[in-house]
């Protein structure tokens, strides 16, 4: 049966809304002020600040800009801050002129020359030492860069996007961030929530990420069981959707050619007592779900498939209805004409 996620939730058919076709899937309303801002933002040249912690999809958020903005034409060249050495990071940022150092045995442009006409992205400009918070202002604002041990300035048209998981209001406090740079990056600014704080969204995550990797790693998809769903959807995600994202992918690898998920596949600190599902709890799980069904088949067939009427007949919101519909894997017909 279609996964009813790729289908339009109103029609059944065509093409998918934004909602599923976006990179930030969700409906939580901090999911969704993430999106309209990129689409504010992506075609403009102004920098953009990308606040969030670890795992809430930084680097993403700047690929979606670049990607659906005017400048998608060009390179999107990432680099990370704190991951090269602050001897070396000059150099691989700006360039530098053949016997500037020791092993410059020829002229070399930089990332940010590379990213011209495209989207430069500073990753955790947190780290970003200072003696060359100076001279990233500088490039900010005159677009123009001098390789070392070069005189010449070149111009760039670039696109800054960065991105930290730091308070930087506290590292300009603590004097080890520039507060004019400061301010010159975060012209818009974009924060990405935790996943803790919208975990309405974590079914949607699970369902999204169970289809990509069963079809990366050419399987059927199998489903969780009761049991393990409850301990996913009751578990914190401190490592937010990148550590979703892994722990599917774990559990696919650990299962097998099972066709469940259980709850003994997943990872010690989701389920840390080892549980597992007695017999009897199984068969209460299998007979409430059966019940959901049924109960949802009825009240749709009562309703005409006005989504809209039974989510209000039943109780739900439209989110909940659907919800309840992907899990129960239930594929409604389209409406009757002029009913939606």
């Amino acid at each position: 049966m279609e996964n009813i996620l790729e289908r339009d939730p109103e029609t059944g058919q065509g093409d998918p809304p934004p909602l599923y076709r976006s990179p930030f899937l969700g409906s939580a309303p901090s999911v969704q002020r993430v999106r309209t801002m990129i689409e504010k933002v992506r075609d403009s040249d102004a920098p953009v600040l990308i606040l969030g912690v670890s795992g809430t999809g930084k680097e993403l958020a700047a690929r979606t800009i670049h990607e659906t903005g005017r400048r998608r034409a060009g390179q999107f060249v990432a680099v990370n801050c704190g991951a090269i050495p602050e001897n070396l990071l000059e150099s691989e940022l700006f360039g530098h002129a053949r016997g500037s150092f020791t092993g410059a045995l020829r002229d070399k442009s930089g990332l940010v020359e590379e990213a011209a006409g495209g989207t430069f992205f500073l990753d955790e400009i947190g780290d970003l030492p200072l003696s060359l918070q100076a001279k990233l202002l500088r490039v900010l604002e005159e677009k123009k860069i001098r390789r070392v041990g070069e005189t010449k300035v070149r111009p760039v048209d670039v696109r800054f996007v960065s991105a930290t998981n730091k308070d930087i209001e506290k590292e300009v406090a603590r004097g080890n961030f520039r507060e004019d740079l400061y301010y010159r990056l975060k012209i818009i600014p974009i924060e990405l929530p935790p996943l803790r704080e919208r975990k309405e969204d974590v079914v949607l995550l699970l369902d999204h990420f169970m289809d990509e990797y069963s079809r990366s790693m050419r399987r059927s998809r199998p489903r969780f069981s009761p049991l393990a769903l409850e301990l996913l959807l009751s578990y914190p995600w401190p490592g937010n959707v990148r550590e979703l994202q892994n722990e599917v992918q774990r559990c696919l690898i650990i299962a097998g050619d099972s066709p469940v998920v259980r709850e003994d596949f997943l990872s010690a600190k989701i389920n840390p007592g080892g549980e597992t599902a007695s017999p009897a709890s199984q068969r209460l799980a299998e007979a409430r779900a059966e019940f959901e069904k049924r109960f949802l088949r009825e009240a749709l067939v009562r309703c005409r498939f006005h989504r809209s009427r039974t989510a209000e007949e039943i109780g739900l919101t439209r989110q909940g209805l659907f919800k309840l519909l992907k899990k129960h894997n239930i594929q409604p017909r389209r409406p009757a004409s002029g009913s939606e």
